[in-house]
Formats: C-alpha cells, sequence, structure tokens
C-alpha cells in the first residue's frame, strides 16, 4: 500500500486553513434556499431543526470515517486516492471523471451565477452582464490561486470566517429585533403517523445532506497540509461541527421571526426573514451574505479540486500536462486553468444546472464507496499506522454508508431520467479510462 505523499506540493497548510477550506466549501446558497423547502415538507418545526441535526450528524460521521483515510493516505487527490486503493483505479478514475466533467466543474458554474445574480441587487446586470461578471469571478480566483496555495488559503480563511460572522449575525437579530412569531421551535406544528413522516421526512433528508456537501474538500489538498496525520482529521470534525452550529441557529432564527407557512411559501426565506426584521436593510444585509458565501464557497472548489485531476495525471491516467506544477508557485496550474475554462465554457451554455442535476446523486455513491474502504483497507492492511482510528467504528461508517444509499435510491427513484443520464456520463469514462491504462503500459 502506498501511503507516500508527492513530493512536488508544498506542505503550508495549517489546520486554521483546513478547517477554513471545509467550512467556506459547506456553506454555499443552500442555506439561503433549502430550509424553506425543508419547512413544506415537514410542516413542523420541532422536525425542522431535527432534520438540520440528523443531516449534521450523518455528515459528520461522513468525515469521521474519511478521516482515517486522510491520515494513513494524506496524498493529493482525496477520494480518488482512497477508491482506487481500495477498489481499483477504475473507480479512482470514474471519479475523478465525474469530478472534472462535470460535479465540480458544474458546481463551480452554478455557484459562479449565483454570485453575479446577487451582486445585480447592487448593479442591475443584464443576462449577458451575469454571465461575465460570473466568469471574471472565477477568472480571479484561478488567478488567485495559481499564485500559492498559502494566498489561495489566505482568501479562504477571510471569506470563511466573514460568512459564518454575517450568518451568526442575522440569526441572533432575528432573536433580538423580531417580535417572536415562532420563539418556541416546538409549537406550530402538525402531527403526523410514522408512516406518513417516512416520504417528507426522507425528501427533507436529501435536501439537508446536500446542503452540507463540501465536508471532504480539504481531502483533495491533503498533500499540502502540514503534519496531516493530525490535521485532516481534526480539520474534518471540527468544521463539520461549526457548519451544524451554524445550520441549526440560523434555521432557528428563521423560525422565530416566519411562521412556518411562510416560511414554506419563500422562494428566498434568508431574504424575508431579514426582510421582516428590517425592512430598510434587511435585502441589503442576506444579497451581501449571498455574495460573501457564493464567492468564499468557489474559492474552495477552485483551491482543492484541481488536486483530483493532478493526481489522475501524476499517475498517466489522464492528461501529462495537468500533472505539472509551477516551480515557483507550487501550484497546478495547467489543472486550475482547464477547470477554470470548463466552468466557463458551462456558463456560457447555460447547461450547468441540469448537469449538476444529472450527475449529483452520484457523489453520494462515491461517498458511500469511500467510508466502505475503510473497512476494506483494515482487512488489507490490518498492521499499517493509523495516526487516527474512526471514531465509534464500525457503527459510524455503517451509519453514513446506509444514508448515502438511501440518497442515491431515492433519487433514482424520484428521478429516473436525470439519474440514469447522471450514470451515463460517469460511464462515458470508460473509454477513456481503457485508452490511458493502455498508455500507462
Amino acid at each position: 500500500m502506498n501511503v507516500q505523499t508527492s513530493p512536488e506540493l508544498r506542505r503550508e497548510l495549517t489546520l486554521l486553513d483546513s478547517t477554513m477550506i471545509n467550512i467556506g466549501s459547506m456553506i454555499g446558497s443552500g442555506i439561503f434556499i433549502v430550509p424553506a423547502i425543508i419547512a413544506l415538507y415537514l410542516q413542523s418545526s420541532s422536525l425542522v431543526i431535527l432534520v438540520w441535526v440528523i443531516g449534521g450528524i450523518v455528515s459528520l460521521f461522513g468525515a469521521l470515517s474519511v478521516a482515517e483515510l486522510g491520515a494513513i493516505m494524506p496524498r493529493a487527490g482525496g477520494q480518488y486516492v482512497y477508491l482506487s486503493e481500495a477498489y481499483s483505479p477504475l473507480w479512482g478514475f470514474l471519479y475523478g471523471w465525474a469530478a472534472f466533467a462535470v460535479i465540480n466543474t458544474a458546481s463551480i458554474a452554478a455557484v459562479a451565477v449565483t454570485f453575479a445574480n446577487y451582486l445585480g441587487y447592487f448593479f442591475p446586470l443584464s443576462a449577458l452582464s451575469i454571465k461575465i461578471v460570473a466568469i471574471a469571478s472565477i477568472v480571479v480566483l484561478t488567478i488567485i490561486n495559481c499564485f500559492g496555495i498559502k494566498l489561495g488559503a489566505m482568501v479562504q480563511n477571510v471569506f470563511s470566517l466573514v460568512k459564518i460572522g454575517t450568518l451568526a449575525v442575522l440569526a441572533l437579530l432575528s432573536f433580538i429585533l423580531s417580535n417572536g412569531i415562532t420563539a418556541n421551535p416546538t409549537s406550530h406544528q402538525t402531527l403526523f403517523s410514522l408512516s406518513e413522516l417516512s416520504g417528507p421526512l426522507g425528501l427533507a433528508l436529501v435536501a439537508v445532506l446536500w446542503s452540507y456537501d463540501g465536508w471532504i474538500e480539504i481531502t483533495y489538498v491533503a498533500g499540502e497540509v502540514k503534519n496531516p496525520q493530525k490535521v485532516l482529521p481534526r480539520s474534518l470534525m471540527l468544521s463539520t461541527l461549526v457548519v451544524i452550529a451554524v445550520y441549526v441557529l440560523i434555521n432557528l432564527g428563521y423560525l422565530n421571526v416566519l411562521s412556518l407557512t411562510e416560511m414554506s411559501q419563500s422562494q428566498l426565506v434568508a431574504s424575508d426573514a431579514a426582510t421582516k426584521i428590517s425592512r430598510t436593510v434587511g435585502a441589503s444585509l442576506i444579497a451581501i451574505a449571498v455574495i460573501i458565501s457564493t464567492f468564499g464557497a468557489n474559492n474552495g472548489f477552485i483551491f482543492t479540486c484541481p488536486r483530483i485531476y493532478y493526481a489522475m495525471a501524476k499517475e498517466g491516467l489522464f492528461f501529462r500536462w495537468l500533472g505539472h506544477i509551477s516551480p515557483r508557485y507550487q501550484t497546478p496550474i495547467p489543472s486550475l486553468i482547464v477547470q477554470a475554462i470548463l466552468s466557463s465554457a458551462l456558463i456560457l451554455t447555460g447547461t450547468f444546472n441540469q448537469l449538476a442535476t444529472y450527475v449529483v446523486f452520484a457523489s453520494f455513491l462515491f461517498y458511500a464507496m469511500s467510508a466502505g474502504a475503510v473497512f476494506i483497507l483494515r482487512k488489507r492492511h490490518p498492521h499499517i499506522e493509523r495516526p487516527y482510528k474512526t471514531w465509534g467504528y464500525p457503527f459510524t461508517p455503517i451509519v453514513f454508508i446506509l444514508f448515502s444509499l438511501y440518497l442515491v435510491v431515492n433519487t433514482l427513484i424520484e428521478d429516473p431520467r436525470d439519474s440514469v443520464i447522471g450514470l451515463g456520463i460517469i460511464l462515458l469514462g470508460l473509454p477513456a479510462y481503457f485508452y490511458w491504462r493502455k498508455k500507462v503500459k
């Protein structure tokens, strides 16, 4: 089992850097929209809070599981490395292919367009101008991350801390300045039987788990983390716990300002809550919060994801030139540039939302496989040194695997057409894999 790290990447990321990368990637635009969907599904303020807690715990279980893999294989690429080692290089490649072709690039495009749309609140923008601004934001962040990992980490630290502070202020203002419409979050709820609740609860959990997505980002840059055996597990756990606290606090704030009916019917729940607190500054506050949140989240994606393509290229399973790094800045500049070009192209074509819908469920299939890798590698390499062992093993990874598979199966049932197309996109990586595999041999 190869546990060596790449000698070409500079280990500069601290615990603070690593934690902020994950927090910044997890908190995007979802928390400003998804709470309304949850309220619509559940019609119970107690269940609304409960499902955010459950989703956070499940995500934490995933982080606790993957942390063991990161500690024994602290190399650039994250899941690409884990899936290749535990299953086969084919599975690692299919994950990397999906990440490059759609998952990461479509996510970057979607977040950039959200950023531009909210920037338009202060500077009215045409449809074409929104695309130009979105692309410009990707270009700026790509350039920043070309000039050394510390610069990208510094930008991430600033934006992550600011977005945590902004959400905390919004939540606190909802208690201080409101009349407490639903001050008791256990009131104003509809009673359901267990059979009636199972369907809506499952759909709500799917939406919540997507909102927590991003907790694994730091593993992609594991080759650049100082003392990764200790820092990786700690950053994975700390970041997930912080985001759970932020999400629960902000939802309590929403429920304190809006009734469940208002919340479930809201198109922009955060804006409606802020406007109800203060009509003069509420909408502006939320626009600023979304701008900060999306810009910071995209920096996290642009910062970390190219390390996947870099790792694939270094093993000869992708374009060789994507494995090059800058001798001066020690960053994978070719991978960063190609990612920016592909994301920008998706913005121009307007296909990013549909592509993201096709493949996003597949990321949880790869998550489940990564958690399963903990079992496989413990059996295959029982004597290898494990600086961190998954807390609660085997219960923790099993719970996470079950919830991830539930999300995948639920998506296949509820949206079979898009799911099948998504699987088709992933399977298009098969001929590409055998082509590069043949070249390696």
